[in-house]
């Protein structure tokens, strides 16, 4: 068995790898070559944390995964890593356990490559301004997934504790040493939405970020932080406003997503206003953005296939560089 650590994969695999494997996998999830089947989550009440187990094969590449996640959010208070996992890879041909790897950062990539294939079908093709609300620790790939597929010229930070996002914007200083653009931290989030032509939610919020009045003509929202049915980050204005809401996968996003699933308990919303899932638009079934002036959401809360098909690339450029740890049970 390999063993990856999250240095490894990081000198081994790009965002841009990441958004290329990603649309496979959707590509592959359409053509009915994907078993994923529903995760589990282990509540840890006394910390308000959980542990989620996703299995998923994909047949085209021949590997099953099983992605094991914990998200503690007192961890942060200590220093410790609020998201944690790892990622068991195994060949669908002989059963073999061949790898083990960090899922931390696989985990975040992954995610912001979905944002990223998002917005290249849906955003603006002339989008410059880009407002991040939520930077915790999935931003930082949402962000890296946005600027992969437009040229964004300035990126507004909002969170509800100012230190974080002065640490995104040092962060992304560091990450984007040549970019000629500039990040200003916004105390506001209506502020920060109102001018942007796209807009990342990326927080664990139970409540709406902003009012989707606010929003700009014409912006695409990617909202990835909300993946508990009493989470929501948008509110139903938002809903209202938006010509276009593509999913990552209906039943996780009726399951999952309470962005959706509030307003439709509310009785002020219906599924049926849900324009598709994002593998529908990729393999031209359905169209993506077809106006300028046209506001469109996507919304995910994640799929394991993803998680297998960038575990499996990333294990194939291992052996191909010869780099990780081998261990014989």
């Amino acid at each position: 068995m390999l063993l990856l650590n999250e240095r490894t994969i990081r000198n081994l695999y790009t965002m841009e790898d990441c958004m290329a494997d990603v649309e496979k996998a959707f590509r592959y999830e359409k053509e009915g070559k994907t078993v994923t089947p529903v995760r589990l989550s282990v509540p840890h009440e006394k910390e308000q944390a959980e542990t989620l187990y996703m299995p998923s094969y994909i047949e085209p590449v021949n590997y099953s995964g099983l992605k094991v996640v914990s998200i503690f959010p007192n961890n942060a208070k200590e220093g410790r890593k609020v998201l944690q996992g790892i990622i068991l890879l195994t060949d669908g041909l002989t059963g073999e356990h061949v790898a083990l790897m960090d899922a931390s950062y696989l985990t975040i990539m992954r995610t912001g490559a979905s944002s990223g294939v998002a917005t290249k079908y849906l955003a603006r093709e002339n989008a410059k301004v880009c407002a991040v609300l939520g930077t915790g620790a999935q931003s930082l790939g949402q962000i890296q997934a946005v600027m992969a597929v437009r040229e964004i010229e300035h990126i507004l930070l909002f969170n509800r504790t100012l230190e974080k996002a002065e640490g995104l914007k040092e962060k992304l200083h560091a990450l984007f040493p040549n970019w000629k653009g500039t990040i200003t931290v916004q105390q506001d989030a209506n502020a920060a939405v109102k001018d942007a032509d796209i807009v990342i939610c990326s927080s664990k919020s139970s409540t709406p970020l902003f009012d989707g009045r606010s929003l700009k003509r014409g912006a695409h929202i990617n909202g990835i932080g909300s993946y508990q049915s009493h989470m929501q980050e948008v509110d139903v204005q938002t809903l209202y406003k938006s010509g276009k809401i593509v999913v990552d996968t209906m039943e996780g996003a009726l399951h999952e997503a309470g962005d959706l699933i509030v307003p439709i308990e509310q009785g002020l919303w219906n599924a049926q206003s849900i324009y598709g899932e994002i593998s529908e638009i990729i393999t031209g079934q359905k169209e993506g953005r077809t106006e300028q002036e046209e506001i469109t959401f996507y919304k995910a809360v994640g799929i394991a296939y993803l998680d297998t098909m960038v575990a499996q690339s990333v294990y194939q450029r291992a052996l191909a560089a010869d780099v990780g740890e081998t261990f014989n049970f």
